[in-house]
């Protein structure tokens, strides 16, 4: 009771600054809006940094259907909690964590009752049907919050919470047993698994946009044994792929350029229709999945591997009110590493 007592006695303002989304294909504007009072089972967070992710393109460009609106996008959040609701035990106030893109389950339909909740059909997921990060505060639940390692800062760790869950996940779909990695679009989720995989002594091919010698030069950086273009066939075929890029045509591309009894994981929430393909590319046993989502499993072991590792975010800065140059940024293919808001600019600079 007595941390319940503190938050209750804090001073938090009525209002707080927000980037919000009023319709798909608008740009996000700038507003003022109440802080959110959490609910009994809810933190309310003073964010710190929040990372910009590729979903949250598809979202404000309008191709993930029917978000809440008006909305405040954002679901790689690192905070403090400033206050929390009265059934809360898992934190205190004080505590930093990080908030993901899965926000809320039923936690009582089998995929619940099988650690699937990542596929349950009532999830809410943060910066989509539930407000998110693109903000001065945020409510979420205590379940799908985490404790973040100390040796990361706050803009460091806020690609660890989709980019790094979302790697993490696909790249256990791959199997532990592959030597040969191919990753198809070096971006954030991308420019983070490849550190775990080459730690753990895979060897790394990275596939880019046909031209972009930076990103290749980049994916060399962090421990890839080969670089190249979409285009290409490596240099040998792949036991594992994950293709990170929502481009439908890779896929047969990595059918490809993989050998039998390979898996090869769509990791995107979002990707352009797949072609049709030879049955000869997928025959030997070949696999294709997807990833949907992230159970708290994923989050709790990435967390736990990533300071061993070490891995290293590389992040572009942006104050909240640049938001939009951020995700500008992200459509044009400019950034190296992920972006990251950080709320600790006044004016948004």
């Amino acid at each position: 009771m007595g941390d319940i007592a503190a938050a209750q006695s804090m001073e938090l303002p009525t209002h707080m600054r927000a980037m919000v989304l009023e319709a798909p294909g608008q740009p996000l504007r700038a507003t003022e809006v109440p802080v959110p009072r959490p609910g009994p089972d809810q933190v309310l967070i003073r964010v710190q940094a929040c990372g910009v992710c590729r979903t949250d393109l598809h979202i404000v460009d309008g191709e993930l259907p029917d978000p809440k609106l008006p909305l405040i996008p954002g679901h790689e959040i690192v905070g403090t909690i400033v206050h929390k609701g009265e059934h809360v035990q898992e934190f205190c106030v004080g505590d930093r964590i990080g908030v993901p893109w899965l926000g809320a389950t039923c936690g009582r339909c089998p995929y619940c009752r099988k650690e699937q909740e990542n596929l349950c059909n009532e999830a809410r997921f943060t910066g989509y049907t539930l407000d998110g990060g693109y903000a001065e505060y945020t409510a979420a639940h205590q379940r799908y919050c985490f404790r973040l390692p100390a040796v990361y800062g706050d803009t460091e760790a806020a690609p660890l919470l989709c980019a790094g869950f979302i790697g993490y996940r696909s790249y256990r779909m791959v199997g532990k047993d592959i030597e040969r990695l191919g990753i198809y679009g070096f971006g954030a989720a991308a420019h983070v698994i490849a550190q775990v995989a080459v730690y753990e002594g895979k060897r790394v091919y990275a596939f880019t946009k046909p031209g972009d010698t930076e990103a290749q030069e980049f994916a060399r950086q962090l421990g890839a044994s080969w670089a190249g273009d979409s285009t290409e066939l490596p240099p040998e075929k792949l036991d594992g792929v994950i293709i990170f890029a929502p481009v439908g045509s890779l896929l047969p591309a990595a059918l490809n350029a993989s050998t039998k009894g390979a898996i090869v994981v769509c990791a995107g929430i979002h990707m352009s229709d797949i072609p049709s393909f030879a049955y000869r590319l997928l025959w030997g046993e070949r696999v294709v999945r997807s990833v949907a989502n992230l159970t708290r499993r994923d989050g709790e072991e990435f967390l736990a591997i990533a300071p061993q590792v070490p891995v290293r975010t590389e992040v572009r800065i942006f104050g909240l009110r640049r938001v939009n140059d951020a995700l500008g940024c992200l459509r044009r293919g400019e950034l190296r590493g992920a972006a990251v808001l950080t709320m600790s600019d006044p004016h948004g600079r």
